[in-house]
């Protein structure tokens, strides 16, 4: 992926990538508006000591940084493992200013240079295990309380909003499970409620009328 680095709004960094036409956040800001779908309207709204997430999209890192800020901060155990098929190279990933936005006891870059299916304990608070990997292709027998579904929009990746890759984010799930993402597009929605979720929109971050809750229902 061809990709550089953007200041948006909230002067947080995101990456554009070139070829895509597409960049990995809001530009009305990444900081922003993954605490507000990811942090405010995810992983606060499971009431568990220990939780356990599945991210689809590693990415830039921002969202497991955040999520070990909100463990630090309340006193939380998070088991977290999360997929990525094109991870960022160490000349991109150094660059990256989150530091000056999250108060976290563990750096970005830090959990950028844990080695690859390795889980690792980074804070009695967080462990991280990062899977380099096509989302079709991720198989595991671990159950999870929550997924961070934060992959690319249908309108640029459409395979990954699939009934099958939904399917599985569904079976993946403990019940009572949350799947949270930034989309609110009516097909997606549709699809969701086909497969068995409890479908809620809320609204969604600066630059965004809505978002999608959905909660598995057995």
């Amino acid at each position: 992926m061809d990709r550089e680095i953007i200041v948006t709004e909230d002067g947080s960094h995101s990456l554009f990538v070139k070829d895509m036409g597409e960049t990995f956040h809001s530009k009305h800001g990444a900081v922003q508006e993954s605490t507000h779908v990811y942090i405010k309207n995810g992983i606060e709204l499971i009431d568990k000591e220990t939780i356990n997430v599945l991210e689809y999209g590693f990415g830039t890192g921002l969202n497991a940084l955040l999520t070990l800020e909100f463990a630090v901060n309340n006193n939380k155990k998070i088991v977290y493992e999360s997929i990525e098929a094109y991870p960022l190279t160490a000349d991109e990933f150094n660059l990256l200013n989150y530091n000056d936005f999250v108060k976290s006891p563990i750096s970005l870059q830090r959990l950028h240079e844990i080695p690859v299916d390795t889980n690792e304990m980074v804070t009695e608070h967080f462990s991280l295990l990062k899977h380099f990997c096509k989302i079709e292709d991720f198989k595991t027998n671990n159950k999870f309380d929550i997924v961070y579904f934060d992959v690319f929009g249908f309108d640029y990746q459409s395979e990954l909003w699939s009934v099958e890759i939904l399917q599985k984010a569904y079976d993946f799930l403990n019940t009572d499970g949350i799947f949270v993402t930034y989309a609110c597009k009516g097909l997606i929605n549709r699809r969701l409620k086909e497969i068995g979720f409890k479908v809620h929109k809320t609204a969604g971050p600066p630059g965004k009328r809505e978002m999608i809750i959905a909660v598995k229902k057995i």
